[in-house]
């Protein structure tokens, strides 16, 4: 099968990419490579790849494949705030226009990288696929848009499935600190602190990202008739945990540090929780490999491997937004994120 990947040296993209080639699939890349500067140790895999922004994807783009798996984004709740034009063009705009192509161009097959942030403010309940949605920002309502739009799209010959994954964890070649696990093992590596920046009391399901890629290659190989339109939570139904107790794990994990609130830390709107067992009850081919304790200790190890500064973490390097603004003040980005020529 051949397979376009959006967004393949992205955070998510970079771990996929080299599991969809691992179980044979012929894979092209299409990403402006915008964190090209964000390296955690070693460089995602080279693949053929078209470097493109999202909004300037053309047929040509689309021609000859069998699937697309669309993860290009603008990637997190502060990013998506930072222009919210910028959010509409890029996450649902381009987004719609990529399905709508593709449909065009023949490709059967279309999975989207979507969120549990649809849910946004849910309080305790246990969500499933059929919950109504929430979302408390642009980022969780352009998931919402494209789920509703792309659906729309879906007959015979074009088959959409909308992975709504829960918060990502883990190590990657474009590593993010702006995630809940990988930013509390980071504070406590570097600082001896796990800095909580909520009071620590809203729910959050987490997920490991090479979980989030078996989902992908799960749903790639299903009869499509098993998977034809539908929406799946993506995560580990026990991994749905209290901020508080994600930082009891990573205390557990890294030694020697302490528990610490941000000045003037308050809860968090997003507060939600999530059955994931649609997709393991549909396709057996998928079973989530990893836990948060496991995810802690990859980190950690990582950080140690590294050496993780204090400085890389909480700078413009890993952190997405703060990376933005620096490519903006450089002038390598002009006001619509697409690099100068």
């Amino acid at each position: 099968m051949r397979v376009l990947v959006t967004g393949n040296l992205g955070y998510i993209g970079s771990v996929l990419t080299p599991m969809l080639l691992a179980e044979g699939f012929e894979v092209v890349g299409l990403d402006p490579d915008l964190y090209r500067r964000c390296t955690f140790g070693d460089g995602p895999v080279e693949v053929p790849s078209i470097n493109k922004d999202i909004r300037d994807v053309g047929p040509e783009d689309v021609e000859g494949f069998d699937a697309v798996c669309h993860l290009a984004a603008l990637s997190n709740d502060p990013l998506g705030d930072l222009d919210l034009n910028l959010t509409y063009e890029i996450n649902y705009k381009a987004s719609v226009r990529l399905a709508e192509l593709a449909k065009a161009g023949g490709v059967r097959r279309f999975v989207f990288s979507s969120s549990c942030s649809c849910y946004g403010a849910a309080g305790d309940e246990m969500l499933t696929e059929e919950a109504p949605f929430n979302p408390v920002t642009p980022y969780g309502k352009s998931k919402v848009w494209v789920e509703r739009d792309i659906s729309a799209l879906a007959d015979a010959d074009f088959s959409p499935v909308f992975l709504r994954s829960a918060t990502a964890y883990g190590v990657s070649p474009r590593l993010r600190f702006d995630l809940v696990l990988n930013n509390l093992v980071a504070w406590a590596f570097t600082t001896g602190k796990i800095m909580m920046k909520s009071d620590g009391s809203p729910w959050r399901p987490i997920v490991h990202i090479r979980d989030i890629a078996l989902a992908f290659i799960a749903v790639l190989n299903a009869p499509m008739e098993l998977v034809h339109n539908e929406a799946f939570n993506v995560g580990v139904t026990e991994d749905n945990l209290r901020i508080r107790d994600i930082a009891k794990i990573v205390g557990q994990t890294v030694p020697g540090c302490k528990v610490a609130f941000a000045e003037g830390a308050l809860p968090d709107t997003r507060n939600y929780r999530v059955d994931c067992s649609k997709l393991p009850r549909t396709l057996a081919s998928f079973r989530p490999q990893w836990n948060a304790r496991r995810g802690a200790k990859e980190l950690y190890e990582a950080y140690k491997k590294y050496g993780l500064t204090l400085e890389e973490f909480e700078g413009p390097r890993y952190q997405r937004i703060a990376h933005i603004r620096k490519l903006l003040s450089d002038g390598v980005l002009n006001k619509s994120l697409r690099f100068k020529s």
